[in-house]
């Protein structure tokens, strides 16, 4: 029996309603975090997008709820509620496998000036 090959399927564009923006007010200098002890998994990591980190900061941090973090966010509660659960999924996923956490828009790494990450 031949093996058939299937046609290549065009990549298909997102579908759905697009991503709303964030009100993200804490625009702190993010930093990256990678453990010492594993250097084999040098290049392993997660990336936290500033949404993510902001809502952590929110409930986690400061104790609101996720309505009230959704509302400052300028996002539905269902919406928050999701991207937090990401945002812990990835957390976790660092934390347990060894993995390095980058904060997605980190501006020293943006401007060079992070002594961590070769950019």
């Amino acid at each position: 029996m031949a093996d058939v090959e299937k046609p290549e399927m065009p990549e298909c564009p997102r579908r759905g309603r697009p991503r709303m923006q964030r009100i993200i007010n804490n625009a702190s200098e993010s930093r990256c975090y990678k453990p010492c002890c594993c250097p084999e998994k040098e290049n392993e990591g997660i990336s936290l997008k500033p949404d993510e980190i902001e809502l952590i900061r929110l409930i986690d941090l400061e104790g609101l709820e996720q309505e009230e973090a959704a509302e400052k966010l300028g996002v539905s509660r269902k919406t928050a509620w999701r991207d937090l659960h990401e945002a812990r999924r990835k957390i976790a996923d660092a934390l347990v496998n060894g993995k390095g956490i980058e904060m997605a828009g980190c501006t020293k790494a943006a401007e060079g000036r992070c002594p961590k990450c070769p950019r």
